[in-house]
């Protein structure tokens, strides 16, 4: 190797070298959660569990989920970097904890903590077989079948449709900006947790499904509690549809193998859903297993 194309090689090297410690220095001192606006007042919050929605009205904030105590934390400072009001209410869309678990962040600081009726109940009956009842930030306001409150230039309804992901699952409704949180009964190319100890029922999940698409139109914008890897945790009506028919497709599947002779082992050794291939991520037996529980009866 002469000179020139020796010094030419070493700049090169450095080059690669000093853009590598940059990249590392960037990922060491970037922040692990993300904000996205939707509107000028209406985001998402990502980091570790659930997605979290929030509003920021002249009147206060709403948060729609909490994620774990860590993140609650994070998202409250950004949020107060972005408005002096004050919370005035946080809304579960469920009981699990990368939904609700970081309530207790909340505490002494929100004026009302509201999800329906079932997912209190499973919360108390979570944190008791826990033993964590200390870091629980219980609703004090339960609903049945719809809840709605105005704020701002915002009217906020929740909306109950039965049995799914749980028997407690709200879709969370911000009606001028026509913004739906599913929370987890919309898993967007991510095979779903069914579960069935807090009343999980995949046939009735369907029809709940069917309702939210009956209920709300073709322009409105639902945010999703997971997604798969390069899919969006926002989308359209089209993939409440391909995830209504993915449940049916796992039941179909389930079916079909238990009709054939097929044991639950077996069936859970399945790598993918005929008709749902798009859903590839780990995790296809939980759904298989709930499937094969809920038809076994």
């Amino acid at each position: 190797m002469n000179r020139r194309n020796f010094l030419t090689q070493t700049a090169l090297s450095a080059g690669a070298l000093t853009l590598l410690q940059n990249d590392i220095l960037t990922a060491l001192f970037q922040e692990p959660w993300k904000i996205s606006m939707l509107t000028s007042d209406i985001g998402v919050f990502t980091e570790r569990g659930g997605t979290i929605l929030f509003y920021l009205s002249k009147k206060g904030i709403v948060v729609v989920d909490s994620q774990f105590p860590d993140q609650s934390k994070h998202l409250i400072d950004e949020l107060k970097k972005k408005s002096e009001k004050p919370f005035k209410v946080l809304i579960n869309t469920h009981h699990h904890g990368d939904h609700s678990g970081g309530n207790i962040s909340f505490k002494g600081l929100v004026e009302h903590v509201v999800a329906h009726e079932n997912s209190k109940i499973n919360q108390e009956k979570t944190a008791k077989q826990n033993k964590n009842e200390d870091k629980q930030l219980y609703p004090d306001q339960t609903y049945t079948s719809t809840w709605c409150q105005k704020l701002g230039k915002e009217k906020i309804c929740l909306h109950y449709f039965g049995a799914g992901h749980t028997n407690g699952d709200s879709f969370v409704h911000f009606q001028h900006a026509n913004i739906v949180h599913c929370g987890d009964l919309v898993f967007n190319r991510r095979h779903p947790y069914v579960d069935r100890s807090a009343g999980a029922n995949m046939k009735s999940w369907i029809i709940v499904l069917d309702k939210a698409l009956q209920t709300f139109d073709a322009k409105t914008r639902f945010v999703y509690g997971h997604a798969g890897t390069g899919f969006d945790i926002t989308g359209n009506t089209d993939d409440l549809k391909a995830f209504r028919d993915y449940i049916g497709n796992v039941l179909k599947f389930v079916e079909g193998e238990m009709k054939s002779g097929k044991s639950k082992e077996e069936i859970l050794k399945a790598t993918i859903i005929p008709g749902s291939e798009a859903w590839k991520t780990e995790g296809i037996q939980r759904p298989l297993q709930a499937a094969w529980e809920e038809l076994k009866g």
